[in-house]
């Protein structure tokens, strides 16, 4: 039977605050095995769509899990979306500038960030994250678009302290402490239920399921795909969740795994 492996970006793919900014040619040589063998091939990531390289759009993946599992898509149509409601998104908006955080408001093809927020875009330049599909000129109020995930950057206490307040039922807040970025997405979803939706569409049992990551927004689906191979540049915490580990994204861990749990 087919089987269907998810691929982290960051630290797993690529690492571009490491230097590799593209798939090496090893490891998309055994991606390419996977394929011609008639698996399917998926990239699940905390990232938009605006946050995919051309690279990666055009590589041949059968499907994305995006903004780490609100949006869904197979063969390039879109099997599961859940936005944020747009009442929500108004409030922490007003908040946002009250508090003068930048931030991006990650929509289903296209994100959202105003031409002011030059810290936030600096940022994303230093992960050659295009500036295609970014808008700058907008008015959430007057425009229908669907919201699935928000990443800010904090300069202040207070500011710091609005974001994490925003932890609760309804939401989840990620703080990445070495450059103040917050990300708040649904607490109902998770790459781990994205990549659950995948495997139902395409009738594929879960012990057939593989996944790479390295990052704790991983740990869910490193534990609930038949296999999780942690790379070896994830910490131990990361590591503990998976049943296989694999080598550092720097030497081609995903080949390395690929070969070592798969084929």
């Amino acid at each position: 039977m087919k089987k269907v492996i998810f691929f982290d970006i960051d630290g797993t793919l690529i690492d571009c605050t490491r230097g590799i900014t593209q798939i090496t040619k090893e490891v998309e040589k055994s991606i390419r095995k996977l394929q011609a063998e008639g698996n399917y091939i998926f990239i699940a990531t905390g990232r938009p769509y605006a946050f995919i390289s051309e690279e990666l759009l055009k590589f041949g993946f059968d499907g994305f899990v995006f903004t780490n599992g609100a949006q869904v898509v197979v063969r390039e149509e879109l099997i599961y979306k859940q936005e944020i409601k747009k009442d929500v998104v108004e409030t922490i908006i007003n908040n946002f500038e009250k508090f003068n955080i930048e931030y991006i408001l990650e929509g289903e093809k296209y994100s959202y960030m105003k031409s002011e927020c030059e810290d936030l875009y600096a940022y994303y330049d230093s992960f050659h994250i295009s500036r295609k599909y970014i808008k700058n000129e907008y008015n959430i109020s007057d425009i229908d678009i669907d919201i699935y995930k928000m990443e800010m950057l904090c300069k202040s206490k207070e500011a710091e302290e609005y974001c994490l307040s925003l932890q609760g039922n309804e939401f989840d807040c990620n703080h990445n402490i070495s450059s103040n970025i917050f990300e708040v997405y649904s607490s109902r979803e998770t790459k781990a239920s994205g990549i659950m939706r995948v495997l139902n569409h395409l009738n594929i049992p879960v012990e057939n399921s593989y996944a790479f990551g390295d990052g704790i927004n991983d740990i869910e689906m490193l534990e609930s795909v038949g296999c999780g191979i942690a790379m070896g540049n994830a910490s131990e915490k990361v590591k503990s969740h998976a049943k296989k580990v694999t080598c550092d994204v720097l030497d081609d861990g995903i080949a390395v795994g690929i070969e070592k749990f798969i084929n």
